[in-house]
């Protein structure tokens, strides 16, 4: 069975807990995507920082970016995929904590993120992954 390590795109970058707000959405930017681990100083997962966050809970909470840590953003522990877990399981991660987008743990360590377009295409029709990553792009 497909385990999450097979479908993930690993090296996932984090964002640090005390850097800003801006930097994330500046490092979203440069690598393309729309969501960040957040980590703590000891490289300890502590949430996810999307870009739908950035708008909603920091600029039309007319905060700073400039000056917002981006570690303010962290809710509660992170919903995490482990990497052996396989594609039942992600999907049934997903739909409970209602995330398209999964950090992969092994262990302690963030190897890697699995989002909803990764887990469509290991299943059989591949055209449903296609779909969904057309969509789920900018």
């Amino acid at each position: 069975m497909t385990k999450a390590r097979d479908i993930m795109t690993g090296g996932a970058e984090c964002i640090g807990a005390e850097e800003t707000v801006l930097d994330a959405a500046r490092k979203m930017k440069d690598l393309g995507i729309g969501a960040l681990p957040i980590c703590g100083t000891d490289n300890r997962l502590k949430g996810m920082l999307t870009d739908r966050d950035i708008v909603v809970k920091v600029l039309g909470a007319g905060k700073d970016p400039a000056t917002c840590p981006a570690g303010e953003l962290a809710q509660g522990e992170a919903v995490t995929i482990g990497a052996d877990d396989d594609v039942e399981e992600i999907l049934r991660t997903m739909n409970r904590h209602k995330v398209r987008r999964l950090p992969v743990i092994d262990g302690h360590d963030l190897v890697g993120m699995v989002a909803q377009a990764d887990v469509a295409r290991s299943l059989p029709d591949p055209k449903v992954g296609d779909l969904l990553q057309a969509l789920s792009t900018d």
